[in-house]
């Protein structure tokens, strides 16, 4: 009774059932198996859906994806990479950089990684192509780059996270700040190094004037006072999540009107962009929920923890082994299923072990997007192969290179807990 409904489900997903109605058919199973009543079965399908998306924390989420579409549609990802690439255009490699550095400051006005991925092909590969560098390079830099994204606030998947574990969001995506600029900057260090040792990766190119350099510095300062209003005040804990999501939707959209850049059409396209994502996330979440009543009368977590806690395992064993499994299943799942699927089993074990569900938090969006980039699947690097047209094996060439930062990062975070758990504890 408890394997048939994770069988039905896995192969659900293989046969191409979307994953709301997969974990949804799947919970639905259970719950029969286990109470024998299809009148249990639709009670709890007559308020699951309600219940779910009634939460007005989930507000956070559109207003996230509303303030990503409407930075797309501005144009402010093209003013990012453009002054990244001038400032670096010295460097071997500066423009490979500048795509990390663009992507690591469109997650903060975006939080979508799969959004970031596809913008960034776009503006980032046909330069790097004009300029001689291999597509190896710059498709792993683009794919690794938008992994950011889910790290550095706002991020959609953090937010689901503390939905799913009743923890701060607030002090959730704060935690993300400190290792999304370790992480990027362990990145930028491994491209340098990667062009060190084989130039041919990314030929030599002529300094920017200085005058096209602080040009482009001045036509960003939108973004960066968007990025600073949006971090201040999580931080501060002014306003709550979902009401920061709304101001930087409206700032955004402001910024892209005083340019000049947002138009109506690309105003109604951003709504409907975000109507589309939203109603998708929230089919997930409900058939999530529908997924864990099953786990609660199946009482598998609770049975996961007793075994676990039988077996008298060092506690940092065990987070090992939790870390390798979110790696390997995140090669074939997006984010947000894989946290709503995971967490009924991983949470109440980490939190039994006393690990704090913040720093688990931080280690669970790493795990994630190293899983996002990297073979057989890697969600980000068929959105990379297929906007920016490079073979899928050079993308996995890449990101595989450069994974070996988030490795590291990963490594120092579990060493080092404060670094994600230090700007959390200074909040108010």
């Amino acid at each position: 009774m408890v394997a048939l409904p994770f069988l039905v489900m896995v192969i659900a997903l293989l046969l191409g059932v979307p994953i709301a109605f997969s974990l949804a058919g799947a919970g639905i199973l259970g719950i029969y198996l286990f109470t024998g009543k299809w009148s249990m079965v639709f009670g709890i399908l007559s308020m699951a859906p309600f219940s779910t998306v009634a939460d007005y924390a989930l507000t956070t989420i559109p207003m996230f994806i509303l303030m990503a579409y409407f930075s797309s549609s501005s144009g402010l990802a093209r003013d990012l990479y453009t002054a990244g690439a001038n400032w670096l255009s010295h460097i071997r490699g500066g423009l490979a950089i500048a795509t990390i550095f663009a992507c690591g400051i469109f997650g903060a006005m975006s939080g979508a990684s799969v959004a970031a991925a596809s913008v960034m092909s776009n503006i980032a590969m046909p330069n790097m192509r004009r300029f001689g560098y291999s597509e190896e390079l710059a498709a792993g830099s683009i794919g690794i780059g938008a992994t950011l994204d889910i790290l550095i606030p706002p991020s959609v998947a953090m937010v689901i996270y503390g939905i799913a574990t009743q923890t701060s969001i607030g002090k959730l995506l704060i935690a993300g700040v400190v290792p999304g600029i370790i992480v990027g900057i362990f990145l930028a260090m491994a491209i340098f190094v990667w062009v060190t040792i084989s130039p041919s990766h990314a030929p030599k190119t002529q300094p920017v004037p200085w005058v096209e350099r602080w040009s482009s510095i001045r036509r960003i300062w939108p973004s960066l006072l968007l990025i600073l209003v949006v971090l201040t005040l999580l931080y501060t804990g002014v306003v709550t999540p979902t009401e920061v999501g709304a101001i930087g939707a409206f700032m955004s959209a402001l910024i892209g009107v005083a340019l000049g850049r947002l138009t109506w059409a690309g105003a109604i396209e951003a709504l409907k962009g975000t109507i589309r994502t939203s109603a998708m996330i929230f089919m997930i979440l409900i058939g999530a929920t529908i997924f864990g009543y099953y786990m609660a009368l199946s009482r598998v977590p609770q049975q996961v923890v007793a075994a676990v806690t039988e077996m008298n395992l060092n506690r940092w064993v065990v987070i090992i082994g939790i870390v390798v499994c979110y790696f390997v299943v995140s090669m074939f799942m997006d984010e947000i299923p894989l946290l709503l699927l995971t967490l009924q089993l991983t949470f109440p074990l980490i939190t039994a072990l006393k690990f704090d569900p913040i720093w688990f938090g931080v280690l669970s969006m790493m795990m994630v997007s190293m899983g996002l980039v990297f073979p057989p699947v890697g969600l980000i690097a068929f959105v990379v192969s297929a906007t920016a047209n490079v073979d899928l094996v050079k993308v996995y060439r890449g990101t595989s290179v450069l994974m070996i930062a988030i490795v590291l990062a990963t490594v120092l975070i579990m060493i080092f807990p404060q670094i994600a758990l230090w700007l959390p504890a200074t909040m108010r």
